[in-house]
């Protein structure tokens, strides 16, 4: 199962990445495949990943949506995400990945 770590310095510092990288080298063992971090400002989050869905390198995480504008740490899983993924494929919206995660970032 993958690992999510973050930080939020409601006190508007700048997230360190040594922190951050610090969190997720403790949970390491949850996601052997992948890690990823994602840091704007006083936000930081990362993520360890075990590959299940899409084993490809597509699967990174954190997953920018295709405009830049929203990101996304997911550990779960979403049964229905094909049909869902058809669904929002009819109307328009273009997919990079196999992942159920894009499908949620989409959605």
């Amino acid at each position: 199962m993958c690992g999510i770590s973050g930080i939020i310095n409601l006190d508007n510092k700048p997230v360190d990445s040594g922190d951050l990288n610090l969190m997720m080298q403790t949970i390491k063992h949850r996601g052997p495949d992948d890690n990823g971090v994602f840091i704007d400002a006083n936000v930081g989050l990362g993520f360890v990943r075990l590959s299940i869905i899409d084993l490809s390198a597509a699967g990174h995480q954190p997953m920018l949506s295709n405009d830049g504008r929203h990101v996304i740490v997911f550990n779960g899983e979403i049964f229905n995400y094909l049909e869902l993924k058809k669904e929002l494929n009819e109307t328009g919206v273009r997919y990079n990945t196999n992942t159920d995660t894009e499908v949620l970032l989409n959605a």
